[in-house]
């Protein structure tokens, strides 16, 4: 006998959800549009439970969308709500018609059906507490600054490259704020020109550069650049100057996120302070080799729940790491794992970069596997795959990542 009343499917739309409300034996209890309002949802949840004869732990609903207003609401009502991957639904719509019918109101039965009959490969979802939900924006908000700053460099960067190559010798990435600091003072090879030793020297301190002294950037200043067509130039120039603009904000965007990054993992740590305990989880995460406050960030909002329970696997599974093997007969092939967290994967891909950066086992690991004949990206995968490990043996042990100890048994 199911624990559930009632079976809930609900196709997500960003105007308006269709509903499907079906019995545990598949009867079609009711069905309605529900807009997206908050009153709407609100009465959507209270609608429900009336069906479920007022015992809102006895409603199971199945959705795509893994959190949101819909999701919320329906938690804080004390509803069993399960998330399911696009993939999966597509699969499941085929037993409702052969032939590829896709429509809301279908979808939505669909998703009914999978959440009464196939509830074990559905993802229950939880309300995180309100630092990990804070924590998730902020590094999705520094995600994207950090994209932006990226186009941003890019386009400076083509527009030097077409007007003033010369000037790339300084900062190849055209990334640095020394550097749009200096295209300020001369935005043109004839202004550049006229900069004195002193005043370099000046905005070098400023900006604590030792790689360059005011003389190598005064011999690339005063380089002959190439020819362009009358009017090229000025026009660049305003183009330049506007990035620049524009940099400066995104940058000190970017600058303030990271600070608030900082500030939540240090409340998050006070937060988890045991006496009983050495090292609180944030701690723990820091302590790895390659990981910074960004890194540490997306791990411990994006995979919060395997993080708190130490699994492994699913942890593996959820950044992308663990590989998807297809065996029929005597065919068998192992492909990358794409259905993930996307934001967890960019992090531990990452994460893994670094650490071999720092840490001398990474580094062996990732040429141990090259030599095996695997592709830069497996084998960067294999190290965030044994960084993993350690991560998990540290955690369920409340210790400090130790590089002296390089025998980790992986979890069963």
């Amino acid at each position: 006998m199911s624990e559930y009343r009632i079976f809930v499917g609900i196709d997500w739309g960003s105007e308006a959800h269709q509903v499907w409300v079906s019995t545990p034996t598949g009867e079609c209890l009711g069905e309605r549009t529900v807009a997206h309002t908050g009153a709407a949802l609100i009465e959507l949840a209270d609608w429900l439970v009336t069906l479920a004869e007022g015992d809102p732990a006895a409603v199971a609903v199945c959705l795509e969308v893994p959190r949101g207003p819909v999701v919320d609401t329906l938690l804080e009502r004390g509803c069993q709500v399960f998330g399911i991957n696009p993939k999966q639904l597509d699969r499941f719509r085929d037993r409702f018609s052969a032939a590829g019918a896709k429509d809301d109101r279908r979808d939505a039965q669909v998703l009914s059906s999978a959440v009464r009959t196939d509830r074990v490969a559905l993802q229950p979802l939880h309300i995180d507490d309100p630092l990990t939900v804070q924590l998730r924006e902020y590094a999705r908000q520094d995600t994207e600054l950090g994209e932006d700053l990226g186009r941003l460099v890019n386009r400076l960067r083509d527009h030097l490259q077409r007007v003033w190559p010369e000037l790339l010798r300084l900062s190849p990435a055209a990334a640095e704020p020394w550097f749009w600091t200096l295209l300020e003072l001369g935005p043109t090879p004839a202004d550049a020109q006229r900069l004195r030793p002193a005043r370099i020297r000046q905005l070098l301190r400023d900006h604590h550069i030792r790689r360059l002294t005011a003389e190598e950037i005064v011999t690339v200043l005063r380089t002959p650049s190439v020819r362009l067509a009358p009017g090229v130039r000025e026009g660049v120039r305003i183009r330049i100057a506007d990035l620049i603009e524009q940099l400066r904000v995104v940058h000190r965007h970017r600058q303030r996120a990271e600070r608030r990054l900082r500030e939540t993992l240090d409340a998050m740590g006070e937060r988890d302070a045991d006496p009983i305990r050495e090292h609180t989880d944030v701690a723990i995460v820091l302590s790895l080799p390659g990981i910074g406050t960004r890194i540490a960030a997306t791990m411990l909002a994006e995979a919060a729940q395997p993080l708190r329970t130490r699994d492994y696997h699913a942890l593996r599974v959820l950044g992308g790491i663990a590989p998807v093997t297809k065996r029929s007969g005597k065919t068998r092939v192992v492909t990358m794992r794409y259905a993930c967290s996307q934001p967890l994967q960019r992090a531990l891909y990452l994460w893994a970069k670094c650490a071999m950066g720092s840490d001398p086992h990474s580094r062996a690991h990732y040429a141990q596997l090259r030599r095996c004949g695997h592709t830069q990206g497996r084998a960067l995968r294999g190290v965030a795959d044994r960084l993993l490990a350690v991560l998990i043996a540290a955690l369920k042990t409340h210790t400090l990542y130790d590089s002296t100890r390089r025998h980790v048994s992986r979890a069963s």
